[in-house]
């Protein structure tokens, strides 16, 4: 097990090999393992040439990206890149696996890519224990992809612009679905700020807090015409809202199906009443629709699970009758004899070439520093992240006490708090290009000289978010939490 993570985390801990990385240097790391599996011939050449395509470009990618090249940037000793690309390539299985580390840049969808190009590199995909595994941050976040809250797919991960594909729905639903795709976050809030966009309607998601540049997004919450908050708990974001609809815990308080990272789809079973005027989603909507001229009735969970059968093939033979006999089936599950799919992407391994369906593409990247850059001003590198005691901005977690909860400090390595004579428990001043923070230093090991650590769970103490920059991927729309640049001053 190797851990590639800036932190010397608890996972790190148990890895057999810790690859302490410098924020927001994966792709020149992932692109010298490229190249040094490459350089050594152990590429898997009769996989590449039956199941990928683009190859040659890949190899030529990747040709300046040596393992010396990858130690100035990413800050890893050229010796342990070759021994990663030897290890990885020569391994009988091997899967690599990531979550908002790789995500929150502004190079999110490369740095992904970077890996997938390893995978096919060296076979390890569609194989029984090899694969990509991009582990998520959140319950259900995989439910929520495969039932279209996406803004450039439908559900089952059909594409809005195939008007063959867009056509089937607008005939189950009788209305006309636009045939462009949509706005994901960061583009609604740029949408917010021309005033294209005057009302949000937010279901579970509490934007006041959670964005990057938290500032601005409270500003361009602040001047919407109308702001109506959907949720179980009376967030921050609710706090702002014109309207508020209490909705019920989808987890114990209403009936509907759950998704995991392996592509699992389980029952859930409602155990408890709603409290007080809490009521179910789908409830809320289906009412909401009434009001808006459109008379919906008031399917139940499983209904609308069948009407997502009728539509979405990787679901067809997912009935709540196999759900709940073979507990949980994984996608693609095409028909009611299908047992579903223990793994993915098989097809890339059939013996006849014209059952490999559409071939995997090499798609080469290149490593762009993170955008926030140091200077003289700004010389440390805050990143962000998740104790295991709290849950995103606390809004879950925060009304529990926790034996493992220290609150919201800025941990900084031994050397760097020696440097600027700041002591464990003082408190410091925390400084970005777009605001400031207070909060304890906390003196720690498992950090490099020259990177600071945060949380994101104690915003009503330590509004962290205050100082993270908003520069998204442009293909995903994801905001860069994970690289931000600070100075740090004694109270």
């Amino acid at each position: 097990m190797y851990a590639v993570d800036p932190r010397r985390t608890a996972s790190a801990a148990w890895a057999d090999v810790w690859l302490g990385i410098d924020v927001g240097s994966d792709i020149a790391l992932a692109n010298a393992v490229g190249h040094e599996i490459i350089a050594q011939g152990l590429h898997n050449q009769a996989f590449i040439e039956g199941s990928t395509t683009d190859f040659d470009e890949y190899a030529e990618s990747v040709e300046r990206y040596t393992p010396e090249y990858a130690e100035q940037v990413a800050g890893i000793p050229a010796d342990a890149i070759r021994q990663l690309a030897f290890e990885y390539a020569t391994a009988q299985t091997a899967q690599l696996c990531w979550t908002l580390g790789i995500t929150e840049h502004h190079t999110a969808t490369d740095n992904v890519l970077a890996l997938i190009n390893l995978a096919l590199l060296t076979g390890h995909v569609g194989r029984w224990g090899s694969g990509l595994v991009p582990i998520r941050g959140q319950n259900n976040v995989q439910g929520g992809g495969d039932m279209g809250a996406l803004p450039n797919k439908l559900p089952g991960f059909q594409n809005v612009e195939d008007d063959e594909l867009r056509g089937k729905f607008e005939a189950k639903w009788g209305t006309e679905v636009p045939a462009t795709n949509g706005w994901h976050l960061s583009l609604m809030f740029e949408a917010m700020e021309r005033g294209d966009i005057r009302a949000l309607y937010v279901i579970g998601e509490n934007p006041a807090q959670a964005e990057a540049d938290v500032s601005r997004a409270r500003r361009l919450l602040g001047d919407l015409d109308m702001l109506v908050v959907q949720d179980i708990f009376l967030t921050r974001t609710a706090g702002m809202a014109d309207v508020v609809l209490p909705a019920a815990a989808a987890w114990a308080e209403t009936e509907g199906t759950v998704t995991n990272s392996e592509r699992r789809v389980q029952r859930v079973r409602k155990a408890l009443e709603p409290p007080g005027d809490a009521r179910d989603d789908l409830a809320i909507l289906a009412d909401l629709a009434g009001h808006l001229g459109h008379d919906w009735g008031y399917p139940t969970a499983e209904q609308l699970w069948d009407e997502l059968r009728s539509l979405s093939p990787m679901h067809a033979g997912m009935s709540y009758r196999r759900l709940e006999e073979q507990r949980g089936l994984q996608w693609p599950c095409l028909d009611e004899q299908d047992p579903g799919s223990p793994f993915l992407h098989g097809r890339l391994w059939a013996k006849d070439p014209g059952d490999r369906g559409r071939l995997a593409p090499f798609s080469p990247v290149e490593w762009v520093a993170p955008a926030d850059e140091l200077s003289d001003e700004y010389p440390i590198r805050l990143t962000t992240g998740r104790r295991l005691d709290s849950y995103n901005t606390g809004v879950q977690s925060a009304g529990y006490s926790s034996p493992r909860r220290l609150g919201e400090s800025l941990d900084l390595d031994p050397e760097d708090a020696a440097r600027l004579g700041i002591g464990d428990g003082e408190r410091v001043r925390v400084i970005s290009r777009r605001g400031s923070v207070e909060a304890p230093a906390r003196v720690v090991g498992g950090l490099r000289p020259g990177l600071a650590f945060m949380t994101f769970h104690f915003p009503d103490d330590v509004d962290v978010n205050t100082l993270t920059i908003d520069a998204w991927d442009p293909k995903s729309g994801t905001a860069e939490f994970k690289a931000t640049a600070i100075r740090v001053e004694k109270v």
